[in-house]
């Protein structure tokens, strides 16, 4: 297969996965695989694509929805996927509507158009994981009730999702170097990518700021609960099957 050919059937198959829905709900171990087939597509786009295109590449925005106008343990994510992807990102609050009611808040990722495909499917999945496995962590603390039970939940989350995101960070740096080691070119290629974000984001005129740690104060049993259940996950598995949530 040519390369050109390859890297359209790379490109096709980010999209079919941005369009996908997460059925049913999903496991954290089946967002991590997820997050492991993302990494790989990057992988491969990168290694099929060559200075000029990365050049002439237009990056683009891409809004996610925060689900509410409260943030939530998995903003903690957020950076990490973004890494992942290569994109920018920030929180966009937008003044409310005419009518006085309230525009919702979100995430916006930018970057070359396929990476923030992938940047917005993959927080859909860790999203709907974190759901999935709260629900998990509530069934197997039937004592837990009222306030103990939200700090509880809150503490649950906040460490499967700081988990995650190391092992996000993990799979970024394994790329990165993976593109390197694969071609001469990688580095300056990386490079390369890097600064047409960059160059293309002075344009946007957005001043980025760092965001302040969302619920600081945590149960240390609960949040071990949520750290143990992202390093069971094994990042190794094929990404293939038929369960819901699985990517085929």
């Amino acid at each position: 297969m040519s390369q050109t050919a390859e890297l359209a059937r790379v490109k096709a198959r980010i999209r079919a996965l941005a369009a996908k829905t997460v059925a049913n709900g999903c496991t954290e171990a089946e967002a991590m695989a997820a997050a492991d087939m993302v990494g790989r597509l990057l992988e491969r786009y990168a290694l099929g694509m060559d200075e000029i295109e990365v050049r002439t590449a237009r990056c683009v925005q891409a809004e996610v929805p925060i689900g509410g106008r409260r943030r939530r343990p998995i903003d903690g994510c957020v950076p990490a996927i973004a890494r992942l992807c290569d994109c920018k990102v920030w929180l966009a609050r937008p003044a409310p509507a005419a009518d006085g009611a309230p525009q919702g808040a979100h995430y916006v990722f930018f970057g070359f158009e396929t990476d923030t495909q992938l940047a917005s499917y993959l927080f859909a999945v860790i999203d709907r994981a974190v759901a999935t496995e709260t629900t998990g962590f509530r069934q197997a603390n039937p004592t837990l009730r009222a306030v103990r039970l939200r700090r509880s939940q809150a503490s649950f989350q906040h460490g499967l999702v700081a988990r995650v995101s190391t092992r996000l960070d993990a799979m970024h740096a394994a790329r990165e170097a993976a593109v390197r080691a694969q071609r001469a070119t990688g580095t300056a290629l990386i490079l390369a990518k890097h600064r047409v974000v960059e160059d293309a984001f002075r344009d946007t005129d957005v001043r980025l700021v760092s965001m302040s740690a969302v619920g600081p104060r945590v149960i240390g049993s609960a949040y071990r609960e949520g750290w143990a259940a992202g390093e069971r996950v094994n990042l190794n598995r094929p990404v293939a099957g038929t369960a819901p949530g699985l990517l085929a």
